[in-house]
This record gives C-alpha cells, structure tokens and sequence, in this order.
C-alpha cells in the first residue's frame, strides 16, 4: 500500500513527535498567550522541526496555544504537550492570563477563540 494514501500514517505521527505522551508537562490554557524572541527562535532550530516552526508562528506577535495548533495544522493535543516542553525548556514564553474571570468570561473568550480560528 502506497504509504502516502495510508490513513495509519496520520495517526501514528502524532503520536510519535510527543513521545507517546499525551499528557502535557504543564496545564495551559487554549487561550494562553505564548511569545518567542529571535533568540527562543534561534535556539528552537535544534529542538526539532515541529519545536522550530511553532516558534516561528509566535516570534513577533503574541499567539494562543489555539492558534499555534491551527498554523501549524497540528492536533491540539500535540499541540499543548509540544508548547508545554518548549516553555520548560526556555524555547517560549508563557504570558500568564488575567485573573480568573467566572464562567461566563470565559465561554465568551472561548467563542471568540473559535470565530478567529474559522476564519483561517
């Protein structure tokens, strides 16, 4: 079978740029704000393809852990245990968000979360 109409192939990927893990080091929220300096940047080209291209979404302009799993077409939870290693590691910086805001809040900055993302 041709491997590159083999659907296997799109599920064992994830799997295997994570190590197996599916749990990430550290809770962080979808709509957390991550940021990379040039020099986060630099050093993430030794950390791996997926390591390197999350950081260049997010030298220059801040971006949530949502959107960084849509430029870069990765599965969310790919995503949170990718970004999780690179805050641990020094290769992002994780803003830390306003106070908690109640339930309300936080489904609407939620909503607002999902309309930008289906607008890429």
């Amino acid at each position: 079978m041709d491997q590159r109409r083999d659907p296997r192939g799109a599920l064992v990927r994830p799997y295997a740029v994570t190590r197996g893990r599916t749990e990430p080091r550290q809770d962080i929220a979808l709509e957390a704000v991550l940021t990379a300096s040039p020099t986060q940047v630099a050093e993430a080209r030794f950390a791996g393809h997926d390591k390197y291209r999350i950081a260049t979404v997010c030298e220059g302009r801040a971006q949530s852990l949502a959107e960084i799993a849509a430029y870069t077409r990765m599965p969310l939870g790919v995503a949170r245990v990718l970004v999780a290693d690179m805050v641990a590691e020094g290769l992002l910086t994780l803003h830390t968000a306003a106070p908690a805001e109640g339930f309300e809040e936080r489904m609407e900055m939620l909503g607002r979360v999902l309309s930008g993302l289906r607008r890429l």
